[in-house]
């Protein structure tokens, strides 16, 4: 039931996939056989070929929809995406927190309790919308909603990312299976789930990454990361210092797992990232600092807004081995 990672400009073809992010722009509209989250962010540096980014399993799936959430499963995994309009009677966090118990019930119902990664996109992500930020409206309804399923809110949550698009629906897309997560913190870092009330009334609910062990393998999920130490933001205006503090914010995070894993360390090199860039005229301060780090990884590039106005740049990444038996 090995879970397999496809990035690449070609499309997946059929067949065995869990679930696909179409990453970039111009997106069609049309929608595969498996759950598609788009991702509305242009890419950067890379032309207009949107990329594909896949979990692949290998032997078919069982395929689904509940309440709106298109899914996929393969034994004990599960991919699954949601999207919610919203409109005059439903804001954002209402949105949020519908979507969430959805995917909670999802969960339930499959007997797969355990969240793993998610992510999250949505419109006008810093905007004032009735006297609260956008983003501490969704932060708001997706602790209602883990709450309301009777889930934790601090330590044992998923990894996770949040971003702004140009427009759309809020988007989440999920990984969850039957065995839980291993949650990893950052200790640079104030836990998002303990952050204090001038970040809004709930703090975020993620981990700032995960160690997950499907059948023979090790998966590393790192959550969106910024230039954050302690809880405040820093290198305010500067974006390739606030780039090289990502990085020493992953490189801590990546210290953290391999405390926590039985199998040793993931380097740098080892993952593959996402990169999330507020204005695409600092790709080139960005993409040197990237190289001077991380040249040989696998990385993309998109235009989108971070959770926090004054952050510039946000970095996520993950890692795949396998795990030889004992």
């Amino acid at each position: 039931m090995a879970l397999i990672f496809h990035s690449s400009a070609n499309p997946v073809a059929a067949g065995h996939v869990l679930g696909e992010s179409l990453v970039g722009e111009p997106w069609n509209g049309a929608t595969p056989a498996w759950p598609l989250q788009p991702l509305r962010a242009p890419l950067l540096g890379a032309g207009s070929t949107p990329w594909h980014e896949a979990w692949l399993v290998d032997s078919p799936p069982l395929a689904g929809e509940s309440e709106g959430i298109r899914w996929r499963r393969q034994g004990d995994q599960l991919f699954g995406v949601i999207e919610i309009d919203e409109g005059p009677d439903v804001g954002l966090q209402a949105a949020s927190e519908a979507a969430y118990a959805r995917l909670f019930r999802l969960l339930d119902a499959q007997g797969l309790p355990h969240l793993w990664r998610l992510w999250n996109y949505m419109a006008d992500i810093n905007q004032d919308q009735q006297g609260l930020e956008r983003y501490r409206q969704f932060n708001l309804g997706r602790a209602q909603a883990f709450e309301g399923a009777s889930r934790c809110v601090v330590g044992r949550v998923p990894a996770a990312c949040a971003l702004g698009v140009r427009s759309g629906p809020l988007s989440v897309a999920f990984l969850a299976g039957s065995t839980p997560a291993v949650p990893v913190e950052n200790p640079r870092q104030v836990s998002a789930f303990l952050y204090p009330g001038e970040y809004g009334p709930r703090s975020p609910t993620f981990s700032r990454a995960a160690l997950v062990y499907p059948p023979g393998q090790e998966l590393l999920f790192i959550s969106g990361t910024a230039s954050i130490v302690g809880h405040q933001s820093v290198h305010l205006g500067d974006v390739a210092a606030q780039t090289r503090e990502s990085l020493d914010n992953i490189e801590a995070v990546l210290a953290e797992a391999q405390r926590l894993s039985p199998r040793g360390a993931f380097a740098l090199a080892d993952l593959s990232y996402r990169v999330y860039i507020r204005h695409a005229a600092d790709l080139g301060a960005v993409r040197a600092e990237m190289a001077g780090r991380v040249a040989s990884a696998e990385t993309l590039y998109l235009q989108a807004d971070v959770c926090r106005s004054e952050l510039l740049v946000e970095i996520e990444a993950q890692g795949l081995r396998v795990v030889q038996a004992a």
